[in-house]
């Protein structure tokens, strides 16, 4: 189960910084035998001497509080996980670690001796696998059938052939791996993998128990069933390949393979986990979009759970240059307050970008009675605990977080490529394209916060790549002859000639995309005039053709009176 993948990855992590704080313990044991020291050294009466030691006393007492505190909540994190850890074992078994898991595919054995999520960036993951095994990995039928149907991609003179390529098992297994290297948030959300269209059940406030006598009747509970619906977004994009690579060893090949689509998809993922803009826009709904919502979507579903209002209660501004030290720390823990909800489970997760994950840094420098700097933060929130996620997207100051199995990501199956050489024919490269469909929204929205720790605004959209291949809109429509106030939103349009002779020129916002212009039930060149008939209604349509979008702009004209 990629759950106890994931819980035993978050138990490393803890264990390792509890080691490095119980490696401190004997520095805390020198320094309060010194203190000890001094403190009999110090001349009765000499108010010089005991104001010094008492302000180190103070400084050793106050440290060492911090660190027990970091030590006490490691270890209360580290329980928790265990216990979540021993549950999930033994439901399932079966289950092999990720330093070591065996798979069969056919007649080939592998046994994976690496944890792929541990592997430094610039470390392709195929590569890192032991050559035996990726010998292993390239010699199944099915992948000598992919990467032949590749390579020989490379001299078919002409566009994307529609026939796809559908990855091997064996590569689908790498990249969900790798995807945990380039997508931070995949292991903190809910991930299932479903087909077609996925309804997700979500049960609803807990009723309490009813107390009765020993041999009373026993009183009926009523739970309420939600479900949230789920569609398939295509997540996708083209790769441009050096024909190079395609003649070198199926080896090198699928190193590329798993790398390049791991690292595109990886970033879109977390984007959307964050910011997706949902339906409206053909992809999943972000955590901080649908908590700066004011109404409930006109098409939120019926049996959903009850629409609420969050974008006062969990958007929130703190501190700002002048707030530090204590004041700061508990402005933080009130505002990741507002996670609570009855639903909460797991462990919470906090992104953020390295600038504002110095800064918190800054507000924690201490110190030491020996004058060493100190800043107590290792990947996790202290005192509100969480590990932390460095995304470098988020501006500046803002921190999204909560518990993150209540967001839900539904995966679909079946990732695939195709290709063309022509693209590129210039560069000597053939351009990939791949794709896979997937969609996700929070279940319970206000177990998540986005916080803003300059006292400035949240940020609550973001720009994503714009899908340019299926933009159809204009960019400006103008009309000699009449008036209208054009806005490319806007696909109806009312006025009337001041004489009987209307030229129209459409401007599309993409240069590739195909305008057509009609009237009267015949085609206008796009510049040239429509001649209209006194006082009567002539209706013209201006259609916008860009990859696969139409948007129909209606100009509804009547001519002037005769």
């Amino acid at each position: 189960m990629l759950k106890i993948l994931i819980l035993k990855r978050q138990l490393d992590a803890k264990r390792s910084e509890l080691k490095a704080l119980e490696e401190k313990d004997a520095e805390f044991k020198t320094r309060e035998a010194e203190l000890e020291t001094a403190i009999g050294e110090v001349e009765p009466g000499n108010a010089e001497q005991e104001a010094a030691v008492t302000a180190e006393v103070d400084a050793f007492e106050a440290d060492k509080t911090a660190h027990e505190t970091a030590k006490q909540t490691l270890s209360a994190d580290i329980e928790h996980l265990e216990t979540e850890l021993a549950d999930l074992e033994r439901q399932a078994p079966a289950a092999k670690t990720p330093e070591k898991r065996e798979k069969v595919r056919g007649d080939v054995h592998m046994e994976t001796q690496i944890n792929i999520r541990s592997l430094p960036m610039g470390r392709r993951a195929f590569d890192a696998l032991p050559m035996e095994q990726r010998q292993a990995i390239v010699a199944q039928p099915e992948v000598q059938e992919f990467l032949g149907k590749m390579r020989g991609m490379k001299g078919q003179n002409r566009a994307v052939t529609g026939a796809e390529l559908t990855i091997p098992v064996v590569f689908l297994d790498l990249i969900a791996e790798n995807m945990f290297r380039y997508s931070k948030l995949m292991n903190r959300v809910r991930v299932r993998n479903v087909n077609g269209e996925a309804r997700q059940t979500i049960a609803g406030t807990v009723p309490e128990a009813v107390w009765t006598e020993m041999c009373g009747a026993i009183n009926e509970l009523t739970f309420v069933f939600n479900q949230i619906t789920l569609d398939g977004y295509k997540v996708a994009g083209f790769v441009p390949v050096c024909n190079s690579i395609l003649e070198d060893n199926d080896i090198n090949l699928a190193s590329w393979i798993v790398e390049m689509l791991s690292e595109s998809i990886g970033l879109a993922k977390d984007k959307a986990i964050l910011y997706g803009k949902g339906s409206a826009y053909h992809m999943p709904m972000g955590i901080v979009t649908r908590l700066a919502q004011t109404t409930a979507p006109d098409n939120y579903p019926a049996n959903a759970p009850a629409w609420v209002d969050l974008h006062e209660s969990n958007i929130l501004k703190i501190g700002g240059n002048s707030v530090t030290g204590a004041q700061f720390w508990a402005q933080l823990m009130e505002a990741t307050g507002a996670t609570y909800t009855k639903y909460n489970r797991g462990t919470m997760f906090w992104a953020m970008n390295s600038k504002t994950y110095a800064t918190l840094k800054s507000k924690l420098i201490t110190f030491t009675a020996t004058g060493d700097v100190v800043a107590n933060l290792f990947g996790s929130l202290p005192v509100v605990t969480g590990d932390i996620d460095i995304l470098e997207f988020i501006p500046d100051g803002d921190i999204v977080g909560g518990y993150g199995d209540l967001y839900l990501w539904a995966q679909r199956a079946g990732m695939t490529i195709e290709q063309s050489r022509e693209v590129q024919f210039i560069q000597d490269n053939t351009v990939f394209k791949g794709k896979e469909r997937a969609d996700g929204q929070p279940i319970i929205p206000g177990a998540f916060v986005a916080i803003n720790i300059n006292n400035q605004a949240v940020t609550t959209a973001m720009d994503f790549a714009a899908d340019t291949a299926n933009d159809a809109q204009l960019a400006n429509l103008t009309l000699t002859g009449a008036s209208i106030s054009f806005d490319p939103e806007t696909y109806t349009y009312t006025a009337t000639a001041t004489n009987n002779s209307l030229k129209i020129e459409a401007t599309p916002a993409q240069a590739a995309a195909q305008v057509a212009i009609s009237a009267n039930g015949k085609n206008v060149r796009n510049g040239g005039t429509v001649t209209l008939t006194a006082s009567t209604l002539t209706p013209i349509t201006v259609t916008v053709t860009q990859g696969n979008a139409v948007r129909v702009y209606t100009l509804n004209i009547t001519g002037a009176a005769g």
